[in-house]
Formats: structure tokens, sequence, C-alpha cells
């Protein structure tokens, strides 16, 4: 299997062989563990005797079969990606909210060698569709190199959305280098959260979390104030772990990302296993909760049983 270290020796090829070194190595991740999966199938099928060992053995017929199951999965997957889910939220608040707001959520992009400014630019279009009154991001806007960003200059397409924008730190900002990753976010435009808050005129508290790599990061208690009783408030926490933190503090809304769902199955199985809410909607107490999948995905751009998605979030005042 060809892979190559994402954060030293590809930074060094020539983008375009940079490119494809980084497609086909992280690429052969998910083909690799579906061939062990089908050939551990295979093999356990001859154990027991439904699969004859002809079968296995010095067969072209059985060769070219595997190989047309692979390449239809991952044909699926790679256009499974490629939908992005529009997924409609909606909250009600008894705080005195001024106006109902429409809020994008998106984590997760991934940009980079893989996720380049021709596919970003189309996000950036949904985006800008559902006219949104700002845009959230929970964590990872850069995969593991800030050279591609900088290349394509992705800043740009980032001041195309017609909407403030907000953001916390997530793991792969640090892997990118955090004082390149906090200059791309100035220069795109996008007001970084690093455990702090902005209060919009609506009365909407956005906080944001650093991600849990700081090991010196504050608590969720740590971030909120008094006048929290009076203003809905949305943290972006990158990793769901200890959903119990924003339901102890008061938090009305806690959005996240990270988990991708796994990308695709059986991964997602861990995931699951692993935390709390690994996808979707959730509530504990009063406060309720939306861990992303993901807009962009790492490695290899293959979705089998998860999905890319973006969230419309509309807050409204209870009548």
């Amino acid at each position: 299997m060809l892979f190559v270290s994402i954060g030293g020796t590809i930074d060094k090829l020539p983008m375009p062989i940079a490119t494809c070194v980084y497609e086909i190595s992280t690429s052969s991740i998910f083909v690799l563990l579906y061939a062990v999966m089908l050939f551990l199938v295979l093999d356990i099928g001859r154990i027991v005797r439904l699969v004859p060992k002809s079968w296995l053995y010095d067969n072209w017929i059985s060769s070219l079969a595997i190989f047309v199951f692979l390449f239809a999965i991952f044909t699926y997957g790679n256009h499974n990606y490629r939908k992005k889910i529009r997924q409609p939220v909606s909250v009600t608040t008894t705080k005195d909210l001024k106006k109902d707001m429409r809020l994008v959520l998106v984590s997760d992009l991934h940009l980079g060698y893989h996720n380049q400014k021709e596919e970003f630019s189309r996000w950036v279009d949904m985006i800008n569709s559902e006219h949104p009154d700002a845009v959230l991001v929970a964590g990872d806007i850069i995969d593991r190199s800030i050279r591609p960003l900088l290349h394509q200059n992705m800043a740009e397409e980032f001041r195309r959305i017609n909407a403030p924008v907000y953001a916390c730190l997530g793991n792969h900002e640090f892997y990118s280098g955090l004082k390149e990753s906090e200059q791309f976010y100035k220069d795109a435009g996008i007001t970084l959260l690093r455990d702090t808050s902005v209060l919009l005129k609506e009365n909407l508290r956005i906080i944001g979390r650093d991600d849990r790599t700081n090991l010196r990061r504050n608590k969720v208690s740590q971030l909120v104030s008094p006048a929290i009783e009076n203003e809905f408030t949305i943290l972006l926490d990158h990793q769901p772990y200890h959903l119990e933190e924003a339901e102890q503090s008061g938090i009305d809304y806690q959005f996240s990302g990270h988990t991708h769902h796994g990308q695709v199955w059986p991964i997602s199985w861990i995931t699951e296993a692993i935390y709390e809410d690994a996808f979707g909607a959730w509530q504990r107490g009063s406060t309720q909760y939306y861990v992303s999948s993901g807009l962009g995905i790492w490695g290899g751009k293959f979705r089998i049983g998860t999905r890319s998605e973006y969230i419309v979030l509309t807050v409204s005042k209870e009548s």
C-alpha cells in the first residue's frame, strides 16, 4: 500500500503529484479494508463449505467478480460522498431572542489536497443559497496541511460567503500548525473563537471552545456568564466528548463534528460505541445537541452507510 506522511514528504512534491499521491494513498486504506472483509467472508464460507474451494484458487472469474464488486461499491461510495444532504433543524426558546435566526452549521470541511477550491466553491454556493444570518463551523476546516489552501487561495472563497462566519478549532488545525491555521482564519475573514464568545445583536451568543488537543483549554462552565439566563447560547465544540458539561452549564444548543460517523460502514459501528452521540440530534435535559457527520471528509472520498451534510438551523422564540 502506498502511503506518504501528509505532514512531511508530500508537502515537498509539486502540487499535481502531491494531490495524486494523497488520493491514492488514503483511498487505498478503505479499499484494503473492504478487500480484507470480503476475503474473510469468503474464507469463512470455504471453511463451512458454503463456498467451493475452486472459487478461491486460480480462478479468473472469481478475481474478476471481486474486482467488479469493489469497483462498484467504491463508485457508489464516491457518488454518495459528492451528494451533500441538507438537514433542516428547528428549535424554539423562551429566551429573549430579538428575531428568528437562520444559521448554517457545518463541520469537518478538511480542505486540502483532496477537497480543493473548485469543490469548496460549490459548497459556498449551497451555503449562500440558504441566506443565513450566520455560518458556524465546528472545526477541521483544514485537513493536515495549510499548503494547498494557500496555493489555491482558499481564503478568497471563504470571503464569498454572504454572512459572518464563526468557528472553533478542530484537531486538524493543530496538526497543520496552529500559528498558520490562525493566520488563515484571519485572512479568510473567519471569526475564530478560542475559549471565547460573541454576542449577536439578536441576543444569541456563540461560544467557541478550543479543541481537546489543547490540554489547557477551559471547561464549558468557565465559558458561560450569569447573562446566559437571558441569552440563547450555541456552543461549538469540535469533539463530542462529555456532553454532560454543556447540560450542566446551561447551554441551549451544542454543535460538534469530528466523528464523520465513521465515514464508511462498519467503522460507523465503532464511533457509535465510542461516543454518547456519534451522529445526529440528541438531547440532555433542556440542552439540545447535533453531532454532524461532516460536510467534507478525511482521505478517500467515499461515504458508505454514512452521509455528507450541512445543517440549516432555525431558532425561534416561543409564541
